[in-house]
């Protein structure tokens, strides 16, 4: 994959980034890579593969992230994975919550450089994609400035095609997933100086990151950007990407026009069983801060929930909202 694909990217995310979620991001950014929530290893080898792994062809280019510690079922999984037509395989070692970390994978991973690296070899050799990582500064009481160094030229020499850095450390002891998602101080620097150590490694940063705009300051140090939250919170950021980042015009001038894209989509999962609001919980967003937007948002609240809900309910959504006149430039 090229480094330009690395440039931006929305972070895996669980429950969020599922297959409907990514369809309507990939409205918004022909250019954003996009990932997959992460899958455990046993789920992809003895799980509904097609339920679990199936997407549209449309979000090309789309990442899977897989969680897990054992090589050989990595190996499996990300062979799984490309079949499927996967751009990348990612290797999740920065996940903080219990459940992963009493399955030996996520961020306590972190802790075993070695074990981590015998992981992306396997993967490496099993697979033509890319094989990434995305790890934490560190974890606990380990030093960044050590922890980060060992893991990063461990998997860069076991082949690793790029690193993902969440740039705070993860405490598995006292603090919750969510508090790991704010509590740890944000650490960019540690970042970039990993990047002028390892100039020939794509190194993306990931963390706390709020705009586009500021997305741009980071790519003067680093290869590449990963929105989580709000890329997923305030999704109108995404109309920002490709103009301002790659100088190409948006996929749709505005949010109404990327919402009436989506509609053929929503009536064929529709016909094929699937219930409205597993779609539209991901645009709750589309309009945040915009006139209006309180309105459409309660709509999809109140009315998507319902089994007969339809295409209607999203028309009659947008409808409530002001359109900005130029939502490009305004959300950039």
């Amino acid at each position: 994959m090229k480094l330009q694909h690395y440039k931006f990217s929305v972070a895996p995310m669980m429950d969020w980034t599922d297959r409907h979620c990514r369809v309507f991001h990939r409205l918004l950014s022909r250019r954003a890579l996009l990932y997959t929530e992460m899958v455990t290893t046993g789920a992809v080898i003895h799980g509904d593969r097609k339920r679990l792994l199936g997407f549209d062809k449309s979000e090309h280019p789309v990442a899977l992230q897989l969680g897990g510690s054992e090589p050989g079922d990595l190996a499996t999984s990300a062979r799984i994975g490309e079949d499927f037509g996967y751009d990348e395989v990612n290797l999740n070692v920065g996940c903080p919550s219990d459940r992963v970390k009493d399955g030996r994978f996520g961020a306590c991973l972190m802790a075993e450089p070695g074990l981590v690296a015998a992981c992306v070899a396997a993967m490496k050799g099993a697979v033509r994609i890319p094989v990434t990582v995305k790890c934490r500064i560190g974890i606990d009481d380990q030093d960044p400035e050590v922890a980060l160094d060992v893991l990063a030229r461990a998997v860069v020499a076991a082949g690793a095609d790029a690193l993902i850095v969440h740039a705070r450390k993860a405490w598995l002891n006292g603090l919750s997933p969510k508090e790991n998602r704010d509590v740890p101080p944000l650490d960019y620097d540690r970042v970039y100086r990993l990047k002028a150590a390892l100039p020939q490694v794509p190194i993306i940063i990931n963390g706390g990151v709020p705009s586009i705009e500021a997305a741009k300051q980071h790519l003067a140090h680093v290869d590449g950007v990963m929105l989580g939250r709000a890329a997923y919170q305030e999704p109108w950021r995404l109309l920002a990407v490709d103009p301002e980042l790659f100088g190409e015009a948006p996929p749709h001038a505005s949010m109404k026009d990327a919402l009436a894209a989506l509609e053929p989509y929503i009536a064929r999962e529709l016909a094929g069983g699937t219930r409205l609001h597993a779609i539209t919980r991901h645009l709750v967003g589309a309009y945040h801060a915009v006139p209006g937007a309180r309105a459409f948002r309660r709509h999809l609240a109140e009315h998507g929930v319902r089994p007969d809900a339809g295409i209607a309910v999203l028309r009659e959504a947008v409808a409530m909202v002001e359109e900005r006149a130029a939502p490009v430039a305004a959300y950039a």
